[in-house]
């Protein structure tokens, strides 16, 4: 335990930290908060047998996310994860637990398709939000990891493993690479490895966002030079999670449309939930979103799975969100000769 903490029992924390959101939250969210607490409580005191927050540790957190994992969907496992990172956010605000616990608690990449097939970020949309980008925030790294995200199509995953000597300039690309002893293993291992063309402007992008004055010149536990950065390292799946949630919102290019009260708006400011927007979308939305985009400027299905580091049945399965009138306008060039 820590000489700097206070002592502070399982109930007495959780209850702290329910109480401390009553003022900006409505009755249903404080509901499903108490209730995703609930469980956090039942493993503390009768699995891990934790009297005291003080003794908590980042080992502690992956037990809990190993223990819960069978028992709910990823999704609803990733929801659950972010009110217990608030928690111990705001536990180590009131010295009950260590500073950057919360940056310990690891969600599990969602596994291909398993948020609502029809949830995805249309182009229009990304279109809107990289051109504002561009204009006002070029080169930052939320405008670097957008571009990424969205003319690559790649996870999450890829995305927190790429490093700044990954680049490529006399190719305009960047390499993808499996590094699995050193914190960075891709979905598909070795199978995900690959070489990504961003073409001239989009890779310019990137290189000058290494220089952005908003990235942290830091390197990760391995001494690496993670190309998106925290100011510990390199950012974890669940950080970069929230800043996609953020960047898709709206309101931060113009008005919001659900007409909410920015003052009263449970998704922005520091200690908001980014993800309560209902129009933020998640990494998983965006490569949703950006497949689909590639499938409609009609480049062939073979060269996304590729590009994208996913199969053709799950392509189609999951991923393929174009209308039946998109497809048709997709094939009509292929068959107009012979009609």
């Amino acid at each position: 335990m820590t000489d700097d903490l206070q002592p502070l029992p399982v109930d007495e924390g959780i209850d702290r930290f329910l109480r401390s959101r009553e003022p900006e939250l409505e009755e249903s969210s404080i509901r499903n908060a108490r209730t995703r607490m609930n469980y956090f409580r039942e493993w503390a005191v009768k699995v891990a047998e934790i009297e005291n927050l003080n003794d908590l540790t980042g080992r502690d957190l992956a037990d809990f996310v190993a223990w819960r994992r069978p028992q709910i969907r990823a999704l609803t496992l990733q929801k659950q994860l972010s009110t217990v990172r608030m928690a111990l956010r705001f536990w180590a605000d009131i010295e009950g637990v260590t500073d950057g616990l919360a940056e310990k608690l690891h969600a599990p990449e969602l596994p291909d398709g398993a948020e609502a097939r029809e949830e995805h970020l249309s182009a229009d949309r990304a279109k809107s939000i990289l051109s504002t980008l561009d204009q006002y925030h070029y080169a930052s790294p939320r405008h670097a990891m957008m571009t990424l995200l969205w003319y690559t199509g790649m996870r999450r995953s890829a995305l927190r493993a790429i490093d700044a000597d990954d680049l490529r300039p006399d190719d305009n690309a960047l390499v993808v690479k499996n590094r699995p002893d050193e914190g960075t293993k891709l979905k598909n291992g070795d199978d995900g490895e690959r070489w990504v063309y961003l073409g001239p402007i989009h890779y310019q992008v990137i290189e000058d966002s290494l220089e952005h004055p908003e990235r942290n010149d830091v390197t990760d536990d391995f001494g690496r030079e993670p190309m998106f950065t925290t100011r510990a390292g390199r950012p974890t799946g669940d950080t970069i999670y929230v800043r996609v949630n953020r960047a898709t919102q709206p309101c931060q290019y113009g008005e919001c449309p659900h007409d909410v009260d920015p003052e009263k708006c449970d998704a922005l400011g520091a200690d908001g939930y980014p993800s309560k927007c209902p129009s933020a979308c998640g990494p998983h939305a965006v490569r949703r979103g950006s497949i689909t985009y590639h499938l409609n400027r009609k480049v062939a299905p073979e060269i996304v799975s590729e590009r994208c580091d996913v199969s053709l049945d799950v392509l189609y399965k999951h991923y393929d969100v174009r209308t039946d009138q998109e497809k048709m306008n997709v094939r009509k060039d292929s068959v107009e000769d012979a009609l």
